[in-house]
């Protein structure tokens, strides 16, 4: 996702290719990651000892057990709730695998994506992880619509690689390519998000008047639904979220994608300015599941191996 600053990610300049054609979102049979060795619960807190990384946390939260992580849980294939209620996805996979690493547990916490960074600030949670786009404007703390300072920023750690997607009805795309062609109709985006700045940038430089019309929604999958009600010409969302809408989405038949990829970004995890050893630490641990393997299985059991990345970087995004 992206939120004015998703990702998701500030509005582009020019329509970039997102991603190399991320593969075929598919919703594989879930895939046992590997764990870390013996892992044993301390008896004086929630601490799990002997993990690799765990002296790389800082000691409050290496003695609770827990990082408290802020998400968009209504962003599949991301991070959603299965059908019995369950956080799945991308995200809490990846979390999961780089818990073991620290020898804690990531605790994910429901929360609208445009309030995340503001839930990070006041902390309510310790790191903000929801297809989250890096962007310098949130790095520095600067506010996408007004361009004024709001806070100390965040710094990320990224993780991942995606770009953003324009989506029709299925067989009635009414001619739409590009954003240029949106000029004169209505998109439905979710608040916050990269296509929500993107759909706001495209629509100032329409001619004759033919603006963009543009309804927001708190999530995507309210997005969604407007569409495939007839309520818009055409939805945008992350790659990744878009093509999971079109291959699930009333079995296939409701949705298609339309035109290229653009605007590709780095997803990164928020954390505070002033918790460097957090930061560091999570870099540490991504690093290490991208190097044993389970970073691997986890893209692929997603169908998104072509927004991989190599290694973990912070505040990559421009």
């Amino acid at each position: 996702m992206t939120a004015s600053s998703i990702c998701r990610k500030t509005a582009a300049k020019s329509a970039k290719s997102r991603i190399a054609a991320v593969g075929t979102i598919a919703v594989a049979g879930a895939l046992l990651l590997s764990g870390c060795g013996d892992q044993t619960n301390d008896k004086e807190s929630n601490a799990v000892v002997d993990a690799p990384l765990a002296d790389k946390l800082p000691k409050d939260i290496r003695d609770k057990g827990v990082i408290k992580v802020g998400s968009d849980i209504a962003y599949p294939p991301v991070e959603f709730k299965d059908k019995s209620g369950n956080t799945v996805g991308i995200d809490p996979d990846l979390g999961e695998a780089m818990g073991k690493q620290l020898g804690v547990r990531f605790e994910f916490e429901n929360g609208t994506f445009d309030t995340l960074l503001g839930g990070l600030r006041s902390k309510r949670y310790q790191i903000a992880m929801s297809a989250m786009t890096d962007t310098k404007n949130r790095q520095e703390g600067i506010d996408e619509e007004t361009g004024k300072k709001i806070g100390d920023g965040v710094d990320f750690v990224d993780y991942f690689t995606a770009g953003v997607s324009i989506y029709t009805r299925k067989g009635d795309d009414q001619g739409i390519k590009t954003w240029t062609d949106l000029c004169g109709k209505k998109i439905v985006v979710q608040r916050g998000t990269v296509s929500h700045d993107l759909a706001k940038a495209e629509s100032k430089k329409c001619k004759g008047g033919k603006k963009i019309a543009i309804e927001q929604f708190d999530n995507d999958q309210q997005a969604q639904t407007r569409l495939r009600s007839g309520g818009a010409d055409a939805g945008s969302s992350d790659f990744p979220v878009a093509a999971y809408a079109v291959k699930t989405s009333g079995g296939g038949k409701d949705f298609q994608l339309v035109g290229e990829q653009v605007e590709a970004a780095p997803y990164g995890i928020a954390v505070s300015k002033k918790n460097p050893e957090l930061r560091d630490a999570i870099k540490a641990a991504l690093d290490a599941i991208i190097a044993n393997g389970d970073y691997e299985k986890i893209i692929k059991k997603w169908g998104v191996e072509d927004g991989a990345v190599k290694e973990a970087k912070i505040n990559g995004g421009k």
